[in-house]
């Protein structure tokens, strides 16, 4: 199954430069429809004249964004250098903390296909 995402310029050219291997989502219903296996287009905004597919690999769920964060390495979320505390910071600002609380945490691990 092939699901549909956005994504900024930023974390867009993280992946397609192969730096960032989890995207960070909120576990809301859409993302409940997701399997390891499925494909997800991630088209990037807000120009959304380009985008890249790759494969789900693995799901993990977790309550917070900081759990999320403490659990798997910076790396594979390309932010190499900024505290938990900072990069929640910045997840807060897509994301709030009542729909963290309301829906939980999604780190999708994934691999480019193009």
């Amino acid at each position: 199954m092939e699901h549909n995402m956005r994504l900024y310029e930023t974390p867009f050219n993280s992946i397609k430069t192969g730096r960032k291997k989890v995207e960070v989502r909120l576990n809301d219903e859409k993302r409940r429809k997701i399997s390891v296996g499925d494909t997800i287009k991630f088209t990037k905004i807000p120009e959304n004249n380009k985008t890249l597919t790759v494969e789900v690999i693995e799901l993990r769920e977790f309550p917070t964004f900081k759990e999320m964060y403490k659990s798997i390495p910076a790396s594979d979320f390309d932010a190499v250098g900024g505290s938990i505390d900072e990069m929640v910071e910045c997840t807060y600002r897509i994301y709030t903390p009542e729909k963290e609380k309301e829906w939980g945490t999604l780190a999708i691990t994934i691999n480019l296909l193009d």
